[in-house]
């Protein structure tokens, strides 16, 4: 485990500090024939064995490092085919981490996968899930009535509003899991910071009762989350 947590240290390093914005432009543009795509390989191979300070590892390092290469490319050229492009970002990170922990546990790897599997906490996993997206489409269904009858001429970010309630529903589930009870008072006290200037000014009664409403509905299916994995 600490081999695992020294790579995946040495990836965030070499991916995310020490690889300039001048790089990945470049990359992006050259592709393979991209000299920096070839410094960050040798880079992320020299701080995997820094970070090791064993040379005996030094075939989990040349591996993950060649590994590295494959996946940055993958992404590359396959960069075109998303519209969101933070969706290949996540997917080659994701690929980033299994080739690491592949290596990392290659020797063992079905019987430490299935411990790991083993050991999660599925009613902690089942409450997150359903604090995102289900309960993002339960609150649809209960407010859909109301946002028929709410006019509004400002405009906002596509579905902010769903991303902001699946993030403060996972806050509130953190802190009820935690045991600080306290704190979930201050993110809704924040909000209502936030929120409140935006209402004084448009003074629409029914927008702030509609957001108001929704708000409660959005810390209650948390709440209820967080009691029911505590209990």
């Amino acid at each position: 485990m600490l081999i695992f947590i020294k790579l995946i240290l040495g990836h965030l390093i070499g991916d995310f500090i020490l690889q300039p914005i001048k790089w990945v432009i470049h990359k992006e543009s050259h592709r393979v024939t991209s000299k920096y795509l070839y410094f960050h390989v040798l880079l992320h191979f020299a701080i995997y064995m820094l970070l090791l300070w064993d040379l005996s590892l030094w075939k989990i390092a040349l591996v993950i490092s060649i590994g590295h290469f494959f996946i940055d490319l993958l992404k590359l050229y396959t960069n075109s085919f998303f519209k969101n492009k933070s969706i290949p970002f996540f997917i080659d990170q994701g690929l980033h981490i299994a080739l690491i922990y592949c290596c990392v546990f290659y020797a063992n790897l079905y019987e430490h996968t299935l411990t790991l599997f083993q050991n999660l906490d599925w009613s902690l996993i089942t409450a997150i899930v359903f604090v995102t997206y289900p309960a993002a489409i339960i609150m649809g269904k209960i407010l859909e009535g109301m946002s028929n009858q709410i006019e509004t001429d400002h405009k906002s970010l596509p579905n902010a509003g769903k991303y902001i309630g699946i993030i403060e529903r996972l806050f509130v589930l953190i802190f009820i899991v935690i045991g600080r009870w306290e704190v979930i008072g201050l993110l809704i006290a924040a909000k209502s910071v936030f929120r409140f200037n935006d209402l004084k000014e448009r003074n629409n009664r029914k927008l702030t009762e509609y957001i108001l409403i929704g708000t409660l509905v959005s810390f209650g299916l948390a709440i209820l989350a967080g009691l029911l994995y505590i209990s």
